[in-house]
């Protein structure tokens, strides 16, 4: 079931699949692959878009959907305890029942794991606010390469060295494995409400938004969608050549109030009109739900999504030269972007492509070329080429624009000292010391 691409292909399968269901298994397997040499290859619930996982026939697929348990939910301290392979909306309901939320809702959260999330430094649909995995993460227990568990964290805050929480949080599956995991949570909020506004053009609501987080308000969602995507995905709220924000506000009924009589002085202030709220309410009620990639493929169309990050100083840069490249790539059909997470300092832009080739042999090709035309844009336009998918064999290449080479080199001797014989997911994240 693991192991077919986008077009169907039959993939390379590993040695063997093992499925733990406990910590303590883990650590045998672990104990056991460091005797005798094996490389392992962790896997939550296969939802990762960056060739995280490719395992070959002499390695072992660690498959953590096992572990797929609630351990605990502390009310009074509003923190969840689970094994690192539950699906994220099953550890969401349970929560929800007792009045709580995570507040993390990656769009993949039906088919991701939790363990997935921490791996691959996940973004949720309401990090405007509540922040992104690493901001809600409390402890992670961590198995090493020789099998030892640590346990990273545990409490609210520490100044005990570094924080150590960072070894697990991005690195797929490389220095360790994520065996389970406690949450931040928070109660569920008592008002939510929507409203949608069009900007003129990218710029200008660039401007909305850093004027919007820059007077300290945060409402959770704030999205941006270029004209191109408002035709595509809001065609009943497309309004010439203007771009849409939509926006979800939630909270105590006053805070929401207050929030939404600012952000109406703000966007009025700036010159943008209001449009249908009804806009963001029908994306919260539609906000998973995405095209088949094989209806696509079926179609004669290769696309994909490309997610990178900049300064509020760089965007605009990011944003214009992004598509210009996308749209420079042979057969390209579609090249759009919006935005979905906003910071004081900056904000990311996920860009959407599509190409559609004559010749269907040159799909891979046309999709190689997209991403590295992307990415090398925007790291020439001094932004960051991975925001929230994580990086995989995908990036790999792409890393030193964000790290530097001497960061590069850092993250690789990191990666020796946790896992000095290189059995865990080897080849994920850093090249082969061979490809250079």
């Amino acid at each position: 079931k693991h192991w077919q691409d986008w077009q169907g292909e039959t993939l390379p399968t590993p040695g063997c699949v093992v499925r733990p269901e406990s910590t303590e298994e883990v650590q045998a397997l672990m104990r056991h692959a460091t005797e005798h040499g094996i490389a392992v290859i962790p896997w939550g619930l296969g939802s990762g878009v960056c060739g995280g996982i490719e395992p070959s026939d002499d390695q072992i697929l660690l498959d953590m959907s096992a572990m797929n348990q609630v351990i605990e939910i502390d009310e009074e301290n509003l923190l969840l305890t689970v094994q690192a392979g539950i699906n994220g909306l099953v550890a969401e309901e349970a929560v929800a029942e007792r009045g709580l939320t995570m507040g993390h809702w990656p769009q993949s959260i039906g088919i991701s794991s939790v363990g997935g999330w921490v791996s691959t430094r996940a973004s949720g649909q309401f990090s405007t606010a509540y922040g992104n995995i690493e901001d809600i993460v409390y402890t992670i227990d961590f198995v090493l390469a020789s099998g030892e568990k640590v346990t990273l964290g545990k409490a609210p805050r520490a100044a005990s060295g570094p924080d150590l929480r960072h070894l697990a949080l991005g690195a797929e599956g490389t220095h360790g494995v994520v065996t389970s995991v406690t949450l931040s949570l928070r109660r569920q909020p008592e008002s939510r409400q929507f409203s949608a506004w069009y900007c003129a053009d990218m710029a200008t609501g660039f401007r909305a938004q850093r004027e919007i987080i820059q007077q300290d308000w945060k409402p959770p969602v704030m999205r941006q969608y270029d004209a191109s995507e408002v035709a595509r995905l809001f065609p009943d709220h497309e309004r010439g050549d203007s771009g849409l924000i939509l926006l979800v506000h939630e909270g105590p009924a006053a805070r929401v109030e207050a929030e939404m009589h600012a952000i109406q002085d703000i966007m009025t202030g700036l010159g943008l009109a209001a449009a249908d709220a009804a806009a963001a309410a029908n994306w919260m009620g539609h906000r998973n739900n995405v095209p088949e990639w094989r209806d696509l493929l079926d179609q004669g169309l290769i696309a994909d999504t490309i997610e990178v990050s900049g300064s509020w100083s760089q965007i605009d840069a990011i944003y214009t030269d992004v598509v210009a490249a996308l749209k420079a790539v042979p057969d390209c059909v579609n090249a759009s972007a919006h935005s979905s997470h906003v910071y004081r300092s900056g904000i990311n832009l996920y860009f959407t492509f599509a190409c559609m080739p004559g010749d269907t042999q040159m799909m891979g090709d046309r999709y190689l070329d997209s991403w590295d035309r992307a990415l090398t844009a925007t790291a020439q336009a001094g932004g960051g080429i991975a925001h929230h998918h994580g990086s995989g064999r995908l990036r790999r290449d792409y890393l030193h624009h964000d790290l530097g080479e001497s960061g590069v080199s850092l993250l690789r001797t990191v990666k020796n000292a946790l896992d000095p014989q290189g059995i865990l997911n080897p080849g994920n994240l850093l090249p082969p010391l061979s490809d250079h």
